[in-house]
């Protein structure tokens, strides 16, 4: 057996002893209305009609997206099923993205909406990217992190403030960062 049918071997055997470890996906209580209390907290400016409709998007989106990305597995073994190519799409990034594009496509006009990496200067832990949404013209390190990869399709949400797992920076500065402009020269 040649070394990448060997690799597909072992990461496929790895595959299975971290799904036999894992619980399987359970569904969340809807917390749109704990979400839409928290958004409405941010700033006196938020208005309650757009707080009510970014949970109910935040919480929709996360279902939809779950469904869409056949998650059936906690997030690291559907990474790993994703790196693989038997999944479509689940990675951080995925979410981040998807969840971010569609509350940027209802047009708050008091809510902003940021994306987030973290680990990125973390040699032993991977990046993580996640969508936030906070009050409009205020920083993201004011907002609300809005996260459905970490709990397997299931939105988990704080404040960023209060989010300890993960040290939130803005995703333009970590990629400012890792990936500086060099200059052209003839």
């Amino acid at each position: 057996m040649h070394w990448q049918g060997l690799s597909r071997l072992y990461s496929a055997l790895l595959l299975l002893a971290l799904a036999a470890c894992s619980a399987p996906v359970i569904e969340q209580p809807d917390g749109t209305e704990r979400l839409t209390r928290a958004i409405l907290a941010l700033d006196p400016s938020v208005d309650p009609g757009e707080a009510a409709r970014a949970a109910d998007l935040s919480y929709a989106h996360a279902r939809h997206l779950s469904i869409a990305y056949e998650i059936t597995d906690p997030p690291l073994v559907h990474n790993t099923k994703v790196n693989m190519g038997l999944k479509p799409r689940g990675l951080c990034w995925h979410w981040a993205e998807d969840m971010e594009t569609r509350l940027v496509a209802a047009n708050f006009r008091t809510l902003d909406i940021h994306r987030a990496i973290a680990n990125a200067d973390n040699p032993f832990r991977i990046d993580h990217s996640t969508a936030l949404i906070s009050a409009r013209g205020q920083p993201m390190n004011r907002g609300i992190v809005l996260d459905p990869w970490r709990n397997g399709g299931r939105l988990f949400w704080s404040t960023v403030e209060d989010d300890h797992r993960y040290d939130w920076q803005p995703q333009q500065k970590v990629l400012a960062d890792k990936y500086p402009l060099t200059p052209i020269t003839d």
